[in-house]
């Protein structure tokens, strides 16, 4: 499993299943795309189109992504959040962490 930026340069995409398994190699590529936007970003788009599983692990390396991120002065989007991830964002009152959108 490999996440990459996907083809406008600025969104990056998550992995099919967000697991504890994947969520190391995740953090590796989430944190060298958070570099590489440079300072004139103001906001990290994670694309979760392809995202079907998603577990608490998982879920603990979006907060991890988000507080990078922040620290850098950037917001964090969701794009394409599937029902499961808004509902355990929701269900442990982390949801006010991120922005969703549907573009």
């Amino acid at each position: 499993m490999q996440a990459i930026a996907n083809n406008d340069g600025f969104a990056l995409m998550a992995p099919d299943r967000l697991i504890s398994s994947t969520s190391g190699s995740f953090r590796g590529v989430a944190l060298e795309h958070i570099e590489r936007l440079g300072t004139q970003a103001r906001v990290l788009v994670i694309d979760l189109s392809q995202t079907v599983e998603i577990d608490a692990s998982g879920l603990g390396m979006l907060v991890f992504i988000q507080k990078r991120a922040k620290e850098r002065g950037l917001s964090t989007n969701l794009r394409h959040a599937p029902e499961r991830v808004r509902n355990l964002l929701k269900l442990t009152l982390l949801e006010f962490l991120f922005e969703f959108t549907n573009e």
